[in-house]
């Protein structure tokens, strides 16, 4: 019986070293962590531990016999395809263990290693583990397709998400056509202390200027021509809950400071009455324009944007997140996989043909590219034929370079002349891009470069060698 003061265990680790005193030895630095730690001498000892599925990150010295630890990382992710894995390893070896990286380990630790860079490097992975699984979990519970990816792009969003999501601050989401700002908005509320209530959404751009007023503020009958019958509001049905405004932007000026009003005193007046109501109400407003730019031409005003602009969310458009296209194709796929008969999947030239293209439509244009797909094409494999995608030149933010649209009129598994860059150039420029972008907000602090890229240190300093990106610290000194 767990003592009801003991606070809960941290994670569920293997050590796997062939010399006692080792293991032994970081197993004991490791529970002191308060981690329940797992220990194995041999790699075959630990594949058997592993198959019960219930360990978040294994830690394995790499030089071992029989089994040393890339053959062992190899066949742990086999079984284990989301495992977080740090390798233990001595100074002389440090190419064996960026190979271990490159197969798929987390991070790496020379030995002998300091208590300190241990627990360190142990925590993080284990805080990777738990946003990788919250990300999952919450997408799976609420759908939220819009927010899969591991890009540097949505690892911020998620982050500022649910750094905001608890508190009742008024969130302006702002991002292009088709990128998902209501399902963060959804996100939001289900994450909040208000998820047992509503969470009413109204899109301004879809509803006349005459209703809107009446639509979320709600009207008495007979305050005009076809009001009946008395009716609530938005805001009314929102009461405890959650109101998603949604292209804030289309509305006029004089409907702005009735919005105002509302927002700066708690209550609403419905069409044709005189007595306030007081609603208790989050509100989450959304625009694909350039609001700033709306204030600047009088268009919207100032102070109901600084009512709506509390905290600011940016949803990235899909062309500046490339990388993760992968990961969306398939969520893609797999559900519609879970409607039909005949299951696809998707080939390697596809994927390729798909990162070519700079999604106009963003990610609502990648889900209807892949259903489509997969209603359409005749064998069981996806091919770049089965994605017709518009024909033109996508020029991605930053100037990083361009990158030529797909025509979709065949290219077919064969590669040939105009088909495109390979899966590989497509996601080595991504991760270039991104790397860029990284060092040019923070400079030569290369530890916080690594940090928002979601890497190690060493991964990011390995990454930057392959791609001939020097620090801008060596640059500083030419």
């Amino acid at each position: 019986m767990t003592d009801a003061n003991t606070p809960p265990t941290r994670g569920r680790l293997l050590v796997v070293d062939d010399q006692r005193n080792m293991r032994a030895t970081t197993a004991l630095l490791l529970r002191a962590e308060n981690y329940t730690v797992f220990e194995a001498a041999t790699g075959e000892e630990a594949l058997a531990q592993l198959a019960s599925g219930s360990i978040d990150l294994l830690l394995t010295d790499l030089k071992m016999e029989p089994m040393d630890g890339l053959t062992l990382l190899r066949r742990a992710l086999e079984v284990a395809p989301r495992l977080q894995v740090i390798m233990m390893t001595a100074f002389g070896s440090i190419e064996s263990a960026v190979e271990a990286m490159r197969l798929g380990a987390y991070d790496y630790v020379t030995k002998p290693f300091k208590e300190s860079e241990l627990r360190y490097r142990v925590e993080r992975a284990r805080l990777l583990r738990d946003v990788d699984n919250l990300t999952t979990d919450f997408n799976q519970r609420h759908g939220l397709s819009a927010l899969v990816g591991r890009s540097a792009a949505m690892r911020e969003l998620t982050t500022r998400l649910m750094r905001v999501a608890q508190s009742d601050a008024t969130v302006l989401i702002q991002g292009e056509s088709g990128t998902g700002k209501e399902l963060v908005a959804r996100a939001l509320h289900a994450h909040s202390r208000r998820k047992a209530r509503s969470f009413v959404p109204v899109n301004c751009a879809a509803i006349s200027e005459s209703l809107l007023e009446s639509e979320l503020f709600g009207h008495a009958k007979g305050a005009f021509t076809g009001a009946v019958k008395a009716r609530r509001g938005l805001f009314e049905e929102a009461d405890g809950g959650t109101l998603f405004i949604d292209e804030v932007t289309e509305t006029s000026p004089t409907f702005q400071s009735k919005l105002l009003r509302a927002l700066q005193e708690g209550e609403v007046r419905r069409v044709g009455e005189s007595t306030a109501l007081r609603v208790d109400v989050r509100i989450v407003a959304a625009t694909n324009r350039d609001i700033e730019l709306e204030v600047r031409d009088k268009r919207f005003r100032q102070d109901l944007y600084y009512r709506l602009n509390v905290v600011a969310l940016r949803v990235p458009p899909l062309r500046e997140r490339l990388e993760d296209v992968p990961a969306l194709a398939e969520h893609f796929l797999e559900r519609a996989n879970a409607r039909s008969p005949n299951p696809k999947r998707l080939s390697a030239a596809a994927v390729a043909h798909l990162m070519s293209y700079g999604f106009p439509g963003n990610v609502r244009e990648l889900e209807n590219l892949v259903e489509q797909a997969a209603a359409l094409a005749e064998g069981d494999e996806l091919l770049p034929e089965d994605f017709p995608l518009r024909q033109g030149r996508m020029t991605p933010a930053h100037g990083t370079p361009s990158v030529a649209f797909l025509d979709g009129q065949g290219g077919g598994a064969q590669r040939n002349a105009s088909a495109g860059p390979t899966l590989a150039q497509v996601v080595e420029e991504a991760e270039r891009h991104a790397i860029t972008q990284a060092l040019e907000r923070h400079g030569v602090d290369l530890s916080r470069v690594a940090d928002e890229l979601g890497v190690s240190s060493t991964t990011l300093w390995r990454k930057m060698k392959r791609l001939n990106l020097r620090p801008p610290s060596e640059l500083a000194r030419e």
